[in-house]
């Protein structure tokens, strides 16, 4: 299983890239209090797991509380990964429709969370609905996307290579 976890943070108009290690990532208090730690201004963390989803998690100022987005609700059932940092901060879903194909479903699966989480730093809701259901996207490519629009994506890119 290959688990992957970038951050970028912000600190007066200057950004920093991170990787993270999810091994000590017990939850998602533990991670928010590792991005607190690498911007208390703005931090943005990205969650990958065998190109199979995109976790999203943004901490600003003392705002307590993280703001989430995972582009498929049905790995909070699949991957204990996901169920750990996720599950917690995102409304209940249920397994209806895990295995339903049908047209109004994406075809990255259902999203769920903040859309908003990135309109402030270019990736608006319609946006990022677009890029996690474009086909041929993987997770690494709509990160790479986002940091672009956030204008980050040259130090992003510094800790990926």
């Amino acid at each position: 299983m290959t688990q992957k976890a970038s951050a970028i943070g912000r600190i007066r108009g200057r950004w920093s890239a991170h990787e993270i290690d999810l091994d000590n990532i017990d939850d998602l208090d533990i991670l928010a209090e590792l991005l607190h730690d690498i911007s208390p201004e703005l931090a943005v963390a990205f969650v990958e797991e065998d190109d199979e989803y995109l976790g999203i998690v943004r901490v600003e100022g003392d705002i307590s509380d993280p703001r989430v987005f995972l582009s498929d609700h049905r790995v909070l059932f699949t991957s204990a990964l996901a169920d750990r940092l996720f599950a917690s901060a995102l409304p209940p879903v249920g397994r209806r429709g895990l295995d339903d194909d049908s047209d109004d479903t994406p075809a990255g699966g259902q999203p769920v969370g903040d859309l908003d989480l990135l309109a402030d730093l270019g990736t608006d809701a319609d946006t990022l609905l677009e890029l996690i259901t474009e086909e041929g996207l993987l997770p690494a490519d709509v990160v790479t996307a986002i940091s672009e629009r956030a204008g980050c994506a040259d130090i992003l890119d510094e800790i990926g290579s």
